[in-house]
Order: structure tokens, then C-alpha cells, then sequence
């Protein structure tokens, strides 16, 4: 049993950080341009009191991009933007990762360079809609990747990674959850390949571990981490057998030097770590957790107490905590000193918009 005070120092790869919290990632739409600015500098170094911030899923590629206002870290101008980020964040005395991002079929033509198809590991369409600059559309029908374009694909995230270093980031977390290109490799929901991408878990793994061992090669294993959704079925990518490909993805894993893999646990009506289940998938965090000897971030609906019974156990190094960090921006230092919280922030103010709802959350001192 770990005794591990949330609130002290922990070192997870070479994020060495100041308390078990980290902030995930959150798209907040607030880059009509592409490019991170001012607000979004204000926004981040808000949190900086977090042990490690996770930014917003960040585009490789225009081919990448699948929603308006979502920044990239793909051209000189972004990457100029983001370094005002993460000046302001280490000024602060934080710490930061840029989640690095390819939404794959979740695009729609008008946001493709000729107005050309999205791309996917199949030509495999669903119910997937996305936000345009007319509104929330159904996505473009995707086309599936060549071979040959999925090693340009690699490599945008490999480029991807040494962008983000030149931007001034500590580190990267490859995006591999939440129905995006990687998820879509990996279930056959989407996936229909019958080369060797396809078919086997071995196969629909193959895409998320070449770009995990090229984005490690390129900045680091103990600067690259990966996020995973198991549990849940997001912009309609799922799987038949969700226990056998997510059990293999992360023994994979576990054989990469990585500095942590976080796994999205949400779903559970109780705490995975106290129970071992909750899941009518018929495995829970648990079960993958057995199988992964490196650090894990758990993230989903945990708060301060369930955060803890997380760590006494060891069932994870840290925590990740999203949509609380939306209204307070220093959630972590209101908990270690016993101060309330601010109140939730209306949903209207979660994605898109100004300052308002998003870099104007009073911190206890203010």
C-alpha cells in the first residue's frame, strides 16, 4: 500500500511534479486561427499550480484537423504561439505536455486541403458528426489510408513530438482514445483492413505502437506518454471484443519506456479500484492495470477522495482531473488548503467563444 500525499512531488518519466495532479486534456475551441493566443496563454498559465498540464488534443497536420478553432503544431506560427504557452506556464512554475493529435474520419471535406475525403484506417463511415464553421455536420465519408500513407502518418506525429520540444514543451502524449485515428485503427468497428493493419489484435495495434516507438525514438520515452479509452464508445469507433485488443495494446505498451499511460476509466458507477469492476464488458481498470508495470495516470469522475484511494493503493501514480479545472483554476491548491470551489461552468461555455467562461475563473487569491 502506498502512503503517497496527493499533494507532494512525484516524478513520472522526466515530469518531475509538484503534486499527483495532472490536468487532462480538454478541448476548449478557442484558436479560430490555428494558433494559440493570448487567451490561451492566460488559460494555461491559470492551472500551472497543476502538477502537469495535458494541453487540448493539438493537430500534426491540416490533413489532422477535424473541428474549427482547434490549434495545431504543425507550422512556424504555432509553434512560436504555443512557446508563449509554455513560457508563461514554467514562469508560473508548471509543467506541460502537448497532446499530440490526428481525428482521422472525424473531419468533414471543408476542413481538408481540395476538399478532399478525411482518411481513416477504413473506409468506414458511422454516426459521426463534427463541429464546422456552419454548425455541427455530419462528417465527410472517409477513405482508407495507403500503406504508404501511413507512414507519412507516423511521421506527422513524429514531427509532430519535435515541434512540441522546439515549442518548449516538457513532453507529449500521443492521442490514442476517444474514436480518433489511432482508436480507429485499433477497433474493428472501424477497422476492415485485411493487410497487415487489419484483422488480428496484433494488426490493429501495429499503427498506435509505430507511432508510440517513433515519437519515443524522436524526443524520448521518458517524454512521451499515451492515453487509452478502453470503456467507452466515442464518435461511434467500437469494438467487439474491446478486453482482447486494449488487453494486447497495453502489454505492448508496458514493453515501451514510457513515461506514463493514462486511461480513461469514466463509465464505472464505482470506483474501479475498490470494486474491480462495474463494467458489463466483462473486464475492468483492474484488469488492465495488472498488466502495465510502469506508471499510470487514471482519469474519470475522480475527485479528491476517490484520488486517493487511487494512489494508497497503487493502483495509479496520479490523477487526472478535467472539467473541474474549467471554473478553478487552482483546484489543487483550494483542496490542499480546504478552500471551496468555484461553480461549474455552464456547458454553453465549454467549447468556443472568448475569454468568457474560459480564462476568467477567479482564482482564491484574487
Amino acid at each position: 500500500m502506498s502512503t503517497a500525499d496527493p499533494f507532494s512531488p512525484v516524478t513520472l518519466g522526466s515530469f518531475a511534479m509538484a503534486n499527483h495532479f495532472l490536468m487532462a486534456p480538454m478541448t476548449r475551441a478557442r484558436a479560430p486561427e490555428r494558433v494559440p493566443n493570448d487567451i490561451m496563454v492566460d488559460y494555461y498559465r491559470q492551472r500551472a499550480g497543476t502538477g502537469l498540464i495535458i494541453t487540448e488534443a493539438t493537430q500534426v497536420s491540416d490533413q489532422g484537423t477535424g473541428s474549427i478553432a482547434t490549434p495545431g503544431i504543425h507550422t512556424a506560427e504555432q509553434i512560436a504561439g504555443w512557446r508563449r504557452v509554455t513560457d508563461a506556464v514554467h514562469a508560473a512554475g508548471g509543467r506541460i505536455i502537448c497532446q499530440i493529435w490526428h481525428v482521422g474520419r472525424v473531419s468533414h471535406s471543408k476542413m481538408q486541403a481540395n476538399d478532399e475525403q478525411p482518411v481513416s484506417s477504413s473506409a468506414t463511415a458511422g454516426e459521426v458528426n463534427t463541429f464546422t464553421a456552419d454548425g455541427f455536420e455530419p462528417c465527410t465519408p472517409p477513405r482508407a489510408l495507403t500503406r504508404d500513407e501511413i507512414a507519412g502518418v507516423v511521421n506527422q506525429y513524429r514531427q509532430g513530438a519535435l515541434n512540441a520540444i522546439e515549442a518548449g514543451f516538457d513532453g507529449v502524449q500521443i492521442h490514442a482514445a476517444s474514436g480518433y485515428l489511432i482508436d480507429q485503427f485499433l477497433r474493428d468497428g472501424v477497422n476492415q483492413r485485411e493487410d497487415d493493419y487489419g484483422g488480428s489484435v496484433e494488426n490493429r495495434a501495429r499503427f498506435l505502437l509505430e507511432v508510440t516507438d517513433a515519437v519515443c525514438d524522436a524526443i524520448g520515452g521518458e517524454r512521451t506518454s499515451v492515453r487509452l479509452s478502453p470503456f467507452t464508445v466515442t464518435w461511434d469507433c467500437s469494438d467487439s471484443h474491446p478486453e482482447s485488443i486494449f488487453s494486447h495494446a497495453v502489454s505492448e505498451l508496458d514493453k515501451r519506456p514510457l513515461a506514463f499511460l493514462e486511461i480513461v476509466e469514466r463509465g464505472f458507477d464505482s470506483l474501479a479500484v475498490d470494486t474491480g469492476g462495474g463494467s458489463d464488458l466483462g473486464f475492468s481498470p483492474v484488469d488492465l492495470r495488472k498488466l502495465y508495470r510502469g506508471n499510470l495516470v487514471a482519469n474519470g469522475c475522480y475527485d479528491l477522495e476517490s484520488a486517493r484511494t487511487a494512489l494508497a493503493s497503487g493502483h495509479a501514480q496520479a490523477v487526472s482531473i478535467g472539467r473541474p479545472l474549467m471554473s478553478t483554476p487552482d483546484w489543487v491548491a483550494r483542496h490542499a488548503s480546504g478552500q471551496p470551489l468555484n461553480d461549474d461552468i455552464e456547458p454553453v461555455f465549454w467549447y468556443g467563444g472568448a475569454g468568457e467562461g474560459y480564462s476568467d475563473q477567479p482564482a482564491a487569491s484574487e
